[in-house]
């Protein structure tokens, strides 16, 4: 075994099939997060200037624009194959990125313009990266996924390092604007490594291909409704977002208010998706797997709200641009590098239908709807009166609720891995 097979085989311990899955997987994710991360900075950039105090509208924006997109997705995956609908989703996303360059391009209404390119990244994102993640609980079990979910994440974590060194250094010889040509090629990459990857998973881990999901596109919400285990992921993403949406805001004020210039406020941002990408990648690399299989979900999951109570703590004791920065960093490492794994995870126990349209509507729907919400209530807090410090001060016995919930899940989910009984995809394990 040679050294570099002997370093794969510590971050990402598999069988031979197993590990040729992996790797197309690792390559899929980090060009699609890649892409992500040369649009994260100009969308955040973009939120600022269309007004801070215009953030909860663009938040309401992208939950409705969710709202109807979810049956024509439901649709999509009823009735073609998962490498079909895969593609269409991501060609129809590089359809957009090619107006928005044109729109800009000509400096055609640049406020209407700026916003809802902010409403369309935050779509894109959470579209993008659920059918990402849909497709690897469909493809790895339980008990794989402990093992390789952290290597294929630091996939993506690296995908999320290049994209913005790529907006750090291009962005001015480049123009901010064309950076959206480089962000749709790495979608066309993505397009590639899908089908890729399920030739493979299809070729070595089932004698066929897999069938179509079948079902309707409004089947998703009873199988949310009727699944107290689903129903318990879908409160772990609203709280999820609760946190995140608190801490985002109090990003956006801060720096809209001590940080000025776009270049300044745009190279400010990538430099926090950089830290964020270092940090997650030397920890998904050499400890995910390790610490998934070791501890289980359920401690996995719960370290992201246990990050969050610190914070907010921290936050409401001194709320400076420096605190605010520093929580932001540590929650998005924990979140990328350990529970995001973790909470994937949670969805290898479902049925295959589960997996693609209620984890959608839980990653995708719910998610954005709770950030809808939530945007409004830190927009009804300010308008009380509170400040930075009250708001994180409010904010941290829910994320105290959160960590419970957290440990609930994970026992939830070993007593299904358990006795789950659904085919594997790729084999081994």
């Amino acid at each position: 075994m040679t050294r570099w097979d002997t370093l794969l085989q510590h971050a990402a311990p598999s069988t031979p099939q197993e590990r040729a899955a992996a790797l197309w997987s690792f390559a899929y994710f980090f060009v699609l997060l890649a892409g992500y991360y040369v649009l994260r900075p100009l969308r955040d950039q973009m939120g600022i200037a269309g007004g801070v105090r215009s953030l909860p509208w663009l938040f309401t924006a992208t939950f409705v624009s969710l709202l109807l997109a979810q049956p024509l997705y439901g649709w999509l995956v009823a009735r073609l194959p998962r490498a079909t609908f895969i593609t269409l989703v991501y060609h129809f996303f590089v359809l957009n990125l090619a107006a928005f360059w044109l729109l800009l391009s000509l400096g055609i209404f640049e406020v209407t313009v700026a916003r809802v390119f902010f409403v369309w990244v935050s779509v894109f994102n959470l579209f993008a990266v659920a059918v990402f993640w849909s497709f690897m609980a469909d493809l790895f079990t339980s008990e794989q996924g402990k093992r390789l979910f952290g290597f294929i994440g630091a996939g993506g974590t690296a995908g999320a390092l290049l994209g913005p060194a790529i907006t750090i250094g291009l962005s001015a010889p480049l123009g901010p604007t064309n950076l959206l040509i480089v962000a749709a090629l790495f979608l066309e990459i993505a397009v590639f490594c899908v089908h890729r990857l399920d030739h493979h998973a299809s070729g070595s881990g089932q004698a066929k291909a897999p069938p179509r999901i079948g079902g309707g596109a409004f089947a998703a919400l009873p199988e949310l409704l009727h699944s107290p285990y689903l129903l318990g992921i879908a409160a772990w993403v609203s709280l999820l977002s609760f946190s995140a949406t608190i801490a985002y805001f109090a990003q956006a004020n801060i720096v809209s208010a001590t940080v000025h210039g776009r270049a300044a406020q745009t190279q400010l941002f990538a430099s926090i998706d950089l830290a964020v990408g270092l940090l997650s990648l030397a920890t998904q690399v050499f400890a995910t797997g390790h610490f998934l299989k070791r501890f289980g979900t359920g401690i996995a999951a719960a370290a992201l709200p246990a990050v969050y109570v610190v914070g907010f703590a921290a936050v409401a004791a001194a709320p400076t641009l420096a605190v605010v920065v520093t929580l932001q960093v540590v929650q998005r490492w924990m979140n990328f590098a350990v529970a995001n794994p973790a909470r994937q995870v949670f969805f290898t126990v479902v049925g295959r239908e589960e997996k693609y349209k209620a984890k959608n509507l839980i990653d995708v729907v719910v998610y954005r709807g709770s950030d809808a919400l939530y945007g409004w209530l830190y927009d009804a807090l300010q308008g009380l009166g509170l400040k930075l410090g009250g708001i994180a001060l409010c904010a941290i016995p829910v994320a105290a609720a959160w960590l419970w919930l957290s440990a609930a899940l994970g026992r939830a989910e070993q007593r299904r891995a358990a006795t789950v009984s659904d085919p594997v995809a790729v084999e081994g394990g």
